[in-house]
């Protein structure tokens, strides 16, 4: 799901497609893909062709409608191909490139595209506005496009924790810090320590987002923030479901290209 080779997560793909599964995992099932497809609006156009840039192994793929022309690309050859294995029978709409997206895409033509997509992908790409111009360049005009990312305000790797105030008995959100753009390291397997293979996280405030969007090109049409739909049982239950409830998991930003 990265752009570069120092982000790529070729080294952890065996592990991220496990997780993931044919279906997706518990979020994608519960909140993200249910919240993109109607986010979409697919219905609304008459021959929609979607690209999915840093696809991973193609989880939106498997949730489209079959009449959906898709495209999805990603940096990790094993992700691409074990996005191919998951196919059924929509394979004739459905087509997986190799590929790094904040460079030009030569297996695609430009203005292509009607809907675009980048799924719980954007905080792993190293340069988030060379995948936005480059974005840019696949949509028609009033293309638009569904960015989903783990929320950048509330969970920053490393840097954002769960607190509990015995006073007030509340469980909160502690924030360490926030504003500065960050490159976190990531271990795919905390139990194995310096032997786990490691990916890596790019966090950004809110500002650089916008700011990159509207380099791009694009309009921000709508922002969504998504909530866990979990509910804690046990004597911290009523702190944890109102906590939940408070803090969203996602960020998800609807653009259109001007």
């Amino acid at each position: 799901m990265k752009s570069s080779p120092n982000s790529s997560w070729e080294p952890v793909e065996d592990w991220y497609d496990k997780i993931v599964g044919a279906q997706g995992h518990y979020y994608h099932q519960k909140i993200v893909l249910p919240g993109v497809l109607r986010l979409l609006e697919l219905s609304a156009t008459p021959q929609p062709k979607l690209l999915d840039l840093a696809c991973g192994q193609g989880i939106l793929s498997r949730h489209l409608p079959p009449q959906v022309s898709y495209v999805g690309i990603d940096s990790s050859p094993s992700l691409i191909r074990a996005a191919k294995q998951h196919l059924g029978e929509t394979k004739a709409s459905r087509v997986f490139f190799e590929g790094d997206v904040t460079q030009p895409l030569k297996q695609i033509k430009p203005a292509t595209f009607t809907h675009a997509a980048v799924l719980l992908a954007l905080q792993n790409i190293a340069d988030p506005l060379a995948l936005f111009k480059n974005l840019q360049n696949y949509l028609v005009r009033g293309g638009k496009c569904i960015l989903v990312l783990n929320h950048p305000t509330f969970r920053i790797p490393r840097q954002s924790s769960w607190q509990i105030d015995e006073t007030k008995k509340i469980q909160y959100r502690r924030i360490d810090r926030y504003f500065s753009s960050m490159q976190i390291p990531i271990q795919a397997h905390p139990s194995q320590k310096e032997k786990s293979a490691q990916t890596l996280t790019y966090h950004h405030p809110l500002s650089a987002y916008s700011a990159w969007l509207k380099e791009a090109g694009f309009m921000i049409a709508l922002i969504e923030e998504w909530c866990s739909d979990k509910v804690s049982q046990g004597k911290m239950a009523k702190m944890e479901n109102r906590s939940r409830q408070e803090f969203p998991l996602f960020l998800t930003l609807v653009i259109i290209k001007t």
